[in-house]
């Protein structure tokens, strides 16, 4: 059994096969995912588990370079603009684009990771970066 790290088998499986400048995608309930794209759903209600706590432990586990967020967010969700904020100053750099585009971008994605979370805008595309 596993002991540290995302325990989630489907997540730890796709992070794993990243390379460099693929994405995945964390998602609100409410975000379409293409037909195409692996879903992983992590809902089980309302709020839990919450775009932050799964945004906290994929990056614990996860070498990004780059994040995308939709510009809607800034205005709308307090708490996922400070996520982008808190990421810029880490390092990671930080795109805004509308949620139109977000959505298109999404069927480039890897996976995308639907949680629970049922506030507007809480979205993020995650674009792996290299480890060494």
């Amino acid at each position: 059994m596993k002991k540290h790290g995302i325990l989630n088998s489907d997540i730890a499986r796709v992070l794993a096969q990243l390379g460099h400048t693929d994405s995945i995608v964390i998602a609100d309930c409410g975000l379409p995912i293409p037909d195409h794209v692996e879903r992983i759903d992590l809902a089980l209600k309302l709020g839990q588990p919450s775009f932050v706590d799964t945004l906290q432990e994929i990056l614990a586990d996860m070498q990004v370079e780059r994040a995308v967020f939709a510009t809607e967010c800034l205005a709308k969700n307090p708490t996922v603009a400070a996520q982008a904020q808190a990421m810029q100053s880490s390092g990671i750099n930080i795109d805004f684009v509308s949620h139109e585009e977000f959505k298109q971008l999404c069927h480039k994605a890897k996976a995308v990771i639907r949680t629970g979370e049922a506030s507007p805008y809480a979205n993020i595309i995650l674009q792996s970066g290299v480890i060494f």
